[in-house]
């Protein structure tokens, strides 16, 4: 069960940026990126909060055959939160996981990235 959980705070994006309001441009985004990474999407569900007039974030998550992706934007904040998650049984996926992460980053133009890592499921 050894694998890495990747975390990134975004601060500083840009409110007026089609991805913190749009279910199917974050959608868009995020399949795309996990394709270019290498890594195997197997089902997503993406819903946005509010009336589509009313500056409202979007939660969205990408199931991945290696684990998953998670992402949650605050337009009214400029902000995002992403969760890289993958799973290391069978081969070592982490190279995938940091190329999805600074893939997701660079899309969002950030001021500020507070960004964490953990290597998940270590005994002893």
């Amino acid at each position: 069960m050894q694998g890495l959980h990747l975390t990134a705070d975004l601060r500083g994006v840009d409110p007026a940026l089609p991805l913190l309001r749009d279910a199917e441009a974050l959608f868009s985004l995020c399949r795309d990126v996990v394709v270019a990474s290498g890594l195997s999407g197997v089902a997503e569900l993406f819903h946005r909060f509010g009336a589509a007039d009313e500056q409202c974030g979007i939660t969205g998550v990408v199931l991945l055959a290696e684990s998953h992706l998670a992402v949650h934007t605050w337009p009214e904040l400029g902000a995002v939160t992403l969760d890289v998650y993958v799973c290391n049984y069978g081969g070592d996926n982490s190279a995938k996981a940091r190329r999805l992460m600074a893939q997701l980053v660079a899309a969002f133009g950030v001021a500020e990235a507070v960004m964490g890592e953990i290597i998940r499921g270590q005994v002893g």
